[in-house]
């Protein structure tokens, strides 16, 4: 097959087409967003979940019922489905499930810069990291591979630069095709009641021990030999991106790229470490990797505790090898973030700026809404926080503070998380009531506007269900439930606001304007919408 030029989410999904994946779910965060993207556009089935934690649970049950499933998120998401997870590794899934954390070290679109590593050791999970686009097609298929011998989900971390950055990869000519699906009932294995969790518990630990002894011998772990005394006078072990730096920064060392970094090829290290004088373990984020080798006996190295934030890359690599602690040269300032200039909810946050509403935010393009000019947001923590910390204010400030708490969340994260905050907000009302204003711009628009089940349109842009934020809220038991147009009634918004901040009441206001980058593509898919439709009801027998 020719070689391609991909980055890594495309040789994630190429990967996952062509082994024949029944379907690959998923919710928008960058960096791993083009996955699913791709998949579709190369014919792939895939689809946009609400949250991270449905699409766990609907990727489990496709490999309950013997089908491939691809699952991706950003780091955080990965937070979000925990829940699922740590149960899902005591299964035995029939097909294949691999599940993609794309990790964000630096924070380049992020809260936080966590080191999902974690998540394959507390959730008992193989876990494989690629260096580049090759190894993300090829470690995509060693994680069906070995999803399906052992029967469990296969955790594959990227990070930013893996996911964006491009590579010649080199597809396989013949890929093992999936078995055809059936549901096989296993009660034992799926229902997970302490009386069958307490045995797969010591079967998930069984196939940790023979995962970690095939790790030994599976070709994932690269030795790349030294260069005279200088290779055997060091010797560095790392993983995914580090490595291609490590590599860079010191050509005449031995290297051993770690390919599987959980559960570990320790006797693989052991046998490296003798073979040199000083071994130094390069990685991105925690010390892991140091950590489990000092913990198995392997004497290391490892770098100072100020890398341990941000990305690597070769200067600050050549940085650690001479034990450079002194201050990094300050890099230079970008553009500031802020919102579009035509962004059609700006002035949303010019009036909660003047009301000097006390605003609970949240994730998404209106995060922005913190910075100058608006400067109109005091709290943002994770999907769906804004409601559980208004509310959490409202309950604890004195009444002229709590009755100017507003929370404010966009559409695509209100139905991420938003949703059971509002039920908290119904079942245990502040005194001074509460007011939850979701701004809906009518897609996923800080991922790269992508569709959410509030837009009516699937992740291929077709027709589907459509979720009405109003009648939701009233069926919830929310005693004011408002719409506004933004340009043809935003203007009543600092009324209804100082109306509504005033009642002892639950309060939910739902403004609409689409994103103006989103609108023109909008008005493309509706208009394709209702062809599609006429030609359906054209070719329909007349009566």
């Amino acid at each position: 097959m020719p070689r391609q030029l991909l980055n890594g989410d495309e040789a994630v999904a190429l990967a996952a087409l062509h082994a024949g994946v029944s379907l690959g779910t998923g919710y928008p965060g960058t960096p791993s967003t083009e996955i699913l993207e791709t998949l579709d556009h190369l014919g792939g089935r895939a689809q946009w979940s609400p949250n991270e934690k449905v699409a766990l649970e609907v990727g489990l049950g496709v490999a309950f019922a013997g089908g491939r499933a691809l699952v991706t998120m950003k780091h955080v998401g990965l937070n979000v489905a925990a829940d699922p997870l740590f149960t899902a590794t005591y299964t035995d899934v029939d097909g294949g499930l691999v599940i993609v954390s794309a990790d964000d070290p630096g924070m380049a679109s992020s809260q936080n810069e966590q080191d999902n590593r974690h998540y394959a050791r507390a959730a008992v999970a193989p876990m494989l990291e690629p260096c580049d686009s090759q190894e993300a097609y090829d470690f995509t298929l060693v994680a069906f591979e070995l999803s399906e011998r052992w029967k469990i989900p296969v955790i594959l971390r990227l990070t930013t630069r893996v996911c964006h950055s491009k590579t010649l990869v080199e597809a396989h000519a013949k890929v093992a095709a999936p078995t055809a699906p059936v549901f096989n009932r296993n009660v034992p294995s799926r229902v997970m009641i302490p009386a069958y969790a307490k045995p797969a518990h010591g079967r998930l630990r069984v196939k940790m021990v023979e995962i970690a002894a095939w790790n030994e011998t599976s070709g994932l772990n690269r030795l790349i030999p030294g260069v005279g005394e200088a290779g055997q006078r060091l010797g560095i072990v790392s993983s995914g991106i580090a490595a291609v730096h490590a590599q860079e920064a010191a050509p005449e060392a031995s290297h051993l790229v770690i390919g599987m970094t959980w559960p570990l090829p320790l006797d693989t290290i052991r046998q490296f470490a003798a073979g040199v004088d000083r071994l130094l373990v390069i990685e991105e984020g925690d010390p892991m990797l140091l950590d489990s080798l000092r913990a198995a006996g392997i004497t290391a190295e490892g770098k100072a505790e100020m890398y341990r934030f941000g990305e690597l890359n070769v200067p600050r690599l050549r940085r650690i090898l001479a034990g450079d602690t002194s201050p990094e040269a300050v890099p230079p300032k970008g553009k500031p973030p802020e919102l579009c200039q035509g962004c059609s909810h700006r002035d949303v946050f010019e009036v909660l700026r003047d009301m000097d509403c006390i605003v609970s935010g949240d994730i998404g393009c209106y995060t922005l809404g913190v910075l100058p000019p608006f400067s109109a947001m005091d709290t943002c923590v994770c999907m769906g926080a804004s409601i559980g910390v208004g509310l959490g204010m409202r309950h604890t400030l004195p009444p002229e503070q709590a009755r100017r708490v507003v929370s404010v969340i966009g559409d695509s994260t209100f139905v991420h998380s938003g949703i059971t905050g509002l039920a908290e907000m119904v079942y245990n009302p502040p005194e001074t009531g509460h007011v939850v204003v979701i701004l809906d711009n009518g897609t996923t628009a800080m991922t790269g506007q992508q569709e959410n089940p509030s837009t009516g349109r699937s992740l291929n842009h077709d027709p589907t269900g459509k979720i009405d934020f109003e009648a939701l809220g009233r069926a919830m038991g929310i005693k004011n439930v408002h719409s506004l147009n933004r340009f043809t009634d935003g203007h009543l918004l600092g009324d209804l606001l100082k109306e509504l901040l005033a009642k002892p009441e639950t309060s939910l206001v739902v403004v609409r304007q689409p994103c103006v980058l989103a609108a023109p593509k909008i008005r493309f898919y509706e208009k394709a919408a209702m062809e599609k439709m006429s030609h359906a009801c054209a070719a329909m027998p007349a009566e």
